[in-house]
C-alpha cells in the first residue's frame, strides 16, 4: 500500500495516535502491533459475566422484513427477488431506502423498560447497535449528518439513553459498531482504488469509533464489517494501542476480533470468529457466541413465525454448552421500529433469568472443567467453581437414578440439586475407579428442561 496515495493528517485523529501513544508510561504500554495487543490480559469481568444480550435495532427495523432483515438495503438494491418484491407490492416507485429513516420513530422506547427486561434475562452485560452496515447512527455522530438518529427518526440520542438505563441496573454496556458502510461514496471510492487509499476511515470510522468512547465510555467495543480490507486499511491496531493505553476505559474495556480481514479467530481481546461459532473442543482462548432468538435474523422481522423462534430449552441448552466450553454467551433479540420487545423475546428473556436464578451459581464465574461433557443416562455439561464442581444435566433420567461416570469421589462428597440447596442427595459409587450414581428427588419444575447438580468433594 503505497503511503503516498493515503491521506496525510486528513484529521487530528490520525496525527494524534502517535502522539496520545507517547505519553508518560505509568503502566505497560501497548504497540500498535498485534503481538503487542494480543498481549493485554482479558480485564476479569468480562469472563466472570457469561451471558449477555445483543441488540440490533436501526432503520432496517422499519421494513422489518426478510431473512437477515438488517441486510434489507443491500438485498433490495443488489437485486435479491423477496425484498425486490416486498417494494413494489407495498411502496411506490421511487421511494428510496432513506425514506424509512423518518418512519423510525421509536415511539415506544423507553430504556428503563428494556434496562429492566435485560437484567431479568440475567445479563451481565448488553451489546448495543450504534451502527449496522446501514451506516445510520443511533447516536449524534457528528461524521454523519442528517443520518442519525438525532437528526432523523427518533431525534433522541438512543445510545446515550440506554447506556444510562443499563448502568443504572449495574450491568456492562458495550457497543456494536461497523466499520464499514455498503453505500457510503467514501466507503466505496477506498474499495475502487484496492483500499489504498483511506479517506473512509479517516473521515468516518475512526472518528466514530473516538466518539463512542469519548462520549459513552463503553465496557466493550462488538466491532464488526471488517471483512472487505485488512487491519492496515482500518488503522485497526493504532486505534487498539491507544483505547489501550490512553482512552478513559483503558483498564476495563473489551474488545473482539474483528478488526480486518484475516483477523477473526486469530487477534483482539476475546474471539467471535463466525456467526454462532460452535467449536467442537475446548478452545484455547476466550471466546464468545452470539446466537439470535429469531434463527432468520439478527433484525426484528414483521413476518416471523413462532417456529422458526428458539424455545427456552434450546437456548439453555446453547447456553450451557457454551459456558461449559470455557464460552460467553451473547443472545440477541431485534426490537421492533417503535421501540417495544416483542412479547415472545421478552418471555424467552425472563425464562432465561428465571433458570439463571435458581442455577447461575454454576454459570456465572465458572471455569471450564477437565471434561467438559458426558453422555451416560443423560446429557450432562461440566462447569467448575473454586472446588466446586457442577453437573448440568439436560433432560430428567426416566428412572431417579443419575450416573455420573467422570468425577472421583472421596470420603467428603456431598452431592445436592440446585433448586434444593439444603437437601442433601444419596449418592454410591459407580465403580472402584470413580463416578456416582446419584439419588434424585422428586423432579422440580423446569421450563428450560434443565437441572444442576452440585458437586462437592469430587476431583
Amino acid at each position: 500500500m503505497g503511503m503516498d496515495s493515503r491521506p496525510t493528517c486528513i484529521i487530528p485523529l490520525i496525527c494524534l495516535m502517535p502522539l496520545l501513544m507517547s505519553g508518560p508510561a505509568s503502566t505497560a504500554r501497548y504497540e500498535p502491533d498485534w503481538s503487542s495487543l494480543d498481549a493485554r490480559p482479558l480485564p476479569p469481568w468480562y469472563d466472570e459475566a457469561k451471558i449477555g444480550i445483543f441488540v440490533h435495532w436501526g432503520v432496517f427495523s422499519v421494513p422489518g422484513y426478510g431473512q437477515f432483515s438488517e441486510w434489507f438495503w443491500y438485498w433490495w438494491k443488489t437485486g435479491r427477488h423477496a425484498e425486490v418484491e416486498f417494494m413494489k407490492k407495498n411502496h411506490q416507485p421511487g421511494f428510496k431506502y432513506t425514506d424509512f429513516a423518518p418512519k423510525f420513530h421509536g415511539e415506544f422506547f423507553d430504556p428503563d423498560t428494556w434496562a429492566e427486561i435485560f437484567q431479568a434475562s440475567g445479563a451481565r452485560y448488553v451489546v448495543f447497535t450504534t451502527k449496522h452496515h446501514e451506516g445510520f447512527t443511533n447516536w449524534p455522530s457528528p461524521v454523519s449528518w442528517n443520518w442519525n438518529s438525532m437528526d432523523v427518526g427518533p431525534h433522541r440520542d438512543l445510545v446515550g439513553e440506554l447506556a444510562t438505563a443499563v448502568r443504572k441496573r449495574s450491568l456492562h454496556m458495550g457497543l456494536y459498531h461497523s466499520l464499514f458502510e455498503w453505500f457510503n461514496p467514501l466507503f466505496l471510492s477506498d474499495q475502487a482504488s484496492g483500499f489504498k487509499t483511506q479517506y473512509f476511515p479517516a473521515l468516518k470510522a475512526l472518528p466514530e469509533l473516538v466518539d463512542l468512547v469519548m462520549r459513552y465510555k463503553p465496557d466493550l467495543i462488538w466491532s464488526d464489517g471488517d471483512w472487505s480490507a485488512s487491519d492496515t486499511y482500518w488503522n485497526s491496531t493504532q486505534f487498539l494501542a491507544w483505547l489501550y493505553n490512553d482512552s478513559p476505559v483503558k483498564d476495563m474495556v473489551v474488545t473482539n476480533d474483528r478488526w480486518g480481514n484475516g483477523t477473526y479467530c486469530k487477534h483482539g481481546g476475546y474471539y467471535n470468529c463466525k456467526d454462532r461459532y460452535t467449536p467442537g473442543e475446548l478452545p484455547d482462548h476466550k471466546w464468545e457466541k452470539c446466537q439470535t432468538i429469531d434463527s432468520r435474523s439478527w433484525g426484528y422481522r414483521r413476518n416471523m413465525n413462532l417456529n422458526e423462534i428458539m424455545d427456552l430449552p434450546s437456548i439453555i441448552k446453547d447456553m450451557v454448552y457454551v459456558v461449559a466450553m470455557g464460552g460467553n454467551f451473547l443472545l440477541n433479540i431485534g426490537p421492533k421500529s417503535d421501540g417495544m420487545i416483542a412479547p415472545v423475546f421478552e418471555e424467552r428473556l425472563r425464562g432465561l433469568g428465571a433458570w439463571l436464578g435458581v442455577n447461575g451459581e454454576a454459570i456465572y464465574a465458572s471455569k471450564p472443567w477437565r471434561v467438559q461433557l458426558e453422555n451416560t443416562t443423560v446429557t450432562v455439561w461440566y462447569t467448575a467453581k473454586n472446588k466446586t464442581v457442577y453437573a448440568t444435566f439436560l433432560d430428567w433420567p426416566s428412572k431417579q437414578a443419575l450416573q455420573l461416570t467422570t468425577p472421583k469421589t472421596s470420603g467428603a462428597t456431598e452431592v445436592t440439586l440446585l433448586d434444593y440447596p439444603n437437601v442433601t442427595l444419596r449418592w454410591a459409587p459407580l465403580t472402584q475407579k470413580g463416578g456416582l450414581v446419584i439419588l434424585l428427588p422428586k423432579m422440580p419444575n423446569s421450563p428450560g428442561n434443565a437441572w444442576t447438580l452440585k458437586l462437592e468433594g469430587v476431583v
